[in-house]
């Protein structure tokens, strides 16, 4: 983080009427595509230092999609998902919660980790080593899923736990919007409107589920008025504008936290978005959408609405942005350089997929020790 004080523990104008009363298809917005205010009345009023650092840390997102993507393509790292596009909605919704509030994602939220001091090992997940994931526990964050859907139930659960328990914290699961056609997701939203779990829903709708688009994934009009079937409040809000997100978040986390004779109620954010690039790096977009598309998105690129509305206020000019350009190059680096100079076994591999290994796993372990003490680990690769 840009700022040395923790932005999300610093007191903001919370919004006392409530945003709830709309229809889920008024879309919430602060900020318009170039980064004018729109709505006043929602504009949060936090400190210079954590609106810098909310830039800091979408520039910190785009550079770092930059840096990961170019690694793949070099081969020094597996597949890679772009964020490109939602930095708004990642840092927005994050600077929104507590350090005690559990983050649940999919795999492309990389800006919520980002907005909680980035595990360096993260980095190392991303060239297939899983104490990569491990290590997202030390910034409340449940590992990285691939599986779609399938964490949302766990996010719940945790909420659960923490609301018996009295521990005032919330969850936030995020997810796309291909994984609401997942039962896990349904089976979720009724669990949580059943029991008031603490928990905040956030649907990124960035457009495309790989290469099916949003309307082929539902016939209702939105994702948010979803909600209603399951008994609580859905809202739906403009994903690229990161005031907007951290207004929204704030206010579904305090509904989930209510107290003083208040329900506790679950909410589900519909974050409508657009992502830039491929779904991953193993994806070619230029097969199911057309470019115009694409450019016609980039014309709300979240950055540059923020970073209007900061240099509008003298918040941001160009010796300051030189200076985050600077910083987040270095730290960058030092992500990259300690995560490829890490040492790792390629039998750790075999060591947690079933709880006492089958003979097929163990006969895939003694051949890969086999081809390793024939060729060595640095020749494996060597094909020539």
């Amino acid at each position: 983080m840009w700022a040395g004080d923790d932005p999300r523990t610093m007191s903001g104008d919370v919004l006392e009427r409530d945003l709830f009363d709309r229809a889920p298809d008024d879309r919430i917005q602060v900020l318009d595509a170039e980064g004018h205010v729109v709505e006043p009345d929602l504009e949060p009023d936090l400190e210079t230092e954590t609106l810098r650092s909310m830039y800091r840390d979408m520039r910190f997102c785009r550079r770092f999609d930059e840096r990961m993507i170019s690694l793949q393509r070099q081969g020094r790292m597996g597949t890679y998902a772009s964020l490109a596009g939602q930095e708004g909605s990642q840092i927005g919704s994050t600077y929104a919660l507590a350090d005690d509030d559990m983050v649940s994602f999919q795999y492309r939220e990389h800006g919520a980790l980002v907005a909680r001091e980035l595990p360096w090992e993260y980095v190392l997940y991303w060239m297939g080593h899983e104490d990569g994931n491990a290590a997202l526990a030390d910034v409340n964050v449940f590992p990285l899923n691939i599986s779609i859907g399938a964490h949302v139930p766990h996010a719940v659960g945790w909420a659960w736990a923490s609301k018996l328990k009295g521990d005032g914290a919330a969850s936030v699961v995020h997810f796309g919007e291909g994984s609401t056609s997942e039962g896990d997701v349904h089976e979720a939203m009724n669990f949580a409107g059943v029991f008031d779990t603490p928990t905040v829903f956030f649907c990124n709708n960035n457009q495309w589920a790989i290469s099916i688009p949003r309307e082929r994934q539902t016939a209702s009009a939105t994702i948010a008025q979803k909600a209603t079937a399951y008994g609580f409040d859905g809202i739906q809000v403009d994903g690229m504008d990161p005031l907007a997100t951290y207004v929204v978040t704030k206010a579904a986390r305090e509904k989930a936290l209510a107290s003083d004779g208040e329900r506790p109620r679950p909410t589900l954010i519909e974050a409508v978005q657009y992502r830039f690039g491929a779904h991953t790096t193993a994806d070619d977009p230029s097969a199911y959408r057309d470019e115009a598309e694409v450019e016609r998105w980039r014309e709300r690129d979240p950055l540059e609405r923020f970073e209007t509305y900061l240099r509008e206020r003298w918040i941001l000019d160009d010796d300051q942005l030189d200076a985050i350009d600077e910083e987040i190059e270095t730290t960058l680096e030092g992500l990259i350089d300690r995560a490829e100079a890490a040492d790792a076994d390629p039998s750790a591999m075999f060591e947690h997929v079933y709880e006492e290994p089958t003979p097929r796993l163990e006969e895939q372990r003694e051949s890969l020790e086999a081809l390793r003490a024939e060729h060595g680990d640095g020749e494996l690769l060597d094909y020539e």
